[in-house]
């Protein structure tokens, strides 16, 4: 699997899936997650609310449609929140680990990624950085041709680059 990072957008990325850093109760939020519901419209949130009518717990994954998005599908992830007390990296990695296991559920060969949980749920960028990498290069059975990190602003771009 290609490992690659952009600067940009994750909602404007051409790519097969979108992973959204979104909260347990699936319904939409700040950052990423409501760059994404902001995005793709409607038809996320409704996707959400049928597929997810108890939301997702921490460390797992499901996907929705992308409504509007260049993307086929939205694979949400729900990260540990640290400011809350949830310090369990393995949360984490099973982020990365579950996003990759649907998206070769779903046969998606591209994959664009955020920094999960590296917003406001408070965890050390250059941690979540490792934690995708972790899973991405020990990533042996899947469909993901390349899992494409995206960094929303320069400095994260520089420190993702800096860890390939």
């Amino acid at each position: 699997m290609d490992i690659t990072v952009v600067q940009g957008d994750i909602t404007a990325q051409d790519v097969d899936a979108v992973v959204n850093a979104a909260n347990r109760g699936m319904r939409g939020g700040g950052g990423v997650d409501g760059a994404i519901h902001r995005a793709g419209g409607p038809a996320v949130l409704d996707d959400c609310i049928a597929r997810f009518p108890d939301g997702l717990a921490t460390g797992d994954a499901g996907w929705t449609t992308a409504g509007r998005m260049p993307a086929r599908w939205v694979i949400h992830v729900v990260g540990p929140n640290r400011n809350a007390g949830q310090t369990d990296r393995g949360l984490l990695l099973s982020c990365y680990s579950r996003a990759l296991e649907v998206a070769g559920e779903l046969g998606a060969a591209t994959v664009a990624f955020p920094l999960v949980s590296a917003g406001v749920y408070g965890w050390p960028k250059d941690d979540a950085i490792a934690c995708a990498l972790e899973v991405f290069r020990s990533a042996a059975a899947t469909s993901v041709a390349e899992a494409r990190m995206v960094a929303f602003d320069g400095p994260t771009y520089e420190l993702i680059g800096s860890m390939l």
